[in-house]
């Protein structure tokens, strides 16, 4: 696995906040953000049943994560974050998080009330600069978001 997408609900603030986190962050694979409900989600990814109603995550070799699993995985691929996902993965914490991420996800809409609105030039559809600071062999791109 050299890359990762992630299909996120372009429609949710909570999900655009944490979309914005993952672009933030140094990151061991290159992650593609995408939102769901793009042209280029639906073609690419149309097949996927849970597309639009949960996180997905899919890696360049064709696996699949959805929901919790797929949080993990965002973790994994994080720099700063990559040992949390092994905690949150493990035997003791792995029901913990998964109950955690499915409370979070039900109440996202409501959760979003309280980061009020996300401000971008163009609407829903943004471009991350890449961050200044250099983290050596790590993969830092410029994302684009569709």
């Amino acid at each position: 696995m050299t890359a990762l997408t992630v299909l996120y609900d372009g429609s949710c603030a909570l999900c655009l906040r944490c979309r914005d986190f993952l672009a933030e962050h140094a990151a061991y694979v290159p992650i593609e953000l995408l939102s769901c409900q793009s042209a280029d989600a639906r073609a690419r990814f149309g097949a996927v049943p849970w597309l639009g109603e949960e996180l997905i995550v899919v890696s360049n070799d064709g696996d699949v994560w959805v929901g919790s699993a797929a949080f993990i995985m965002c973790l994994w691929a994080l720099v700063d974050y990559r040992d949390w996902s092994y905690r949150l993965s493990g035997p003791e914490l792995a029901p913990l998080a998964q109950r955690f991420f499915n409370a979070l996800s039900s109440r996202r809409k409501s959760v979003a009330r309280f980061f009020g609105p996300l401000r971008c030039e163009e609407g829903m559809f943004c471009t991350v600069s890449p961050l200044a600071r250099d983290h050596g062999n790590q993969h830092r791109p410029q994302r684009t978001y569709r």
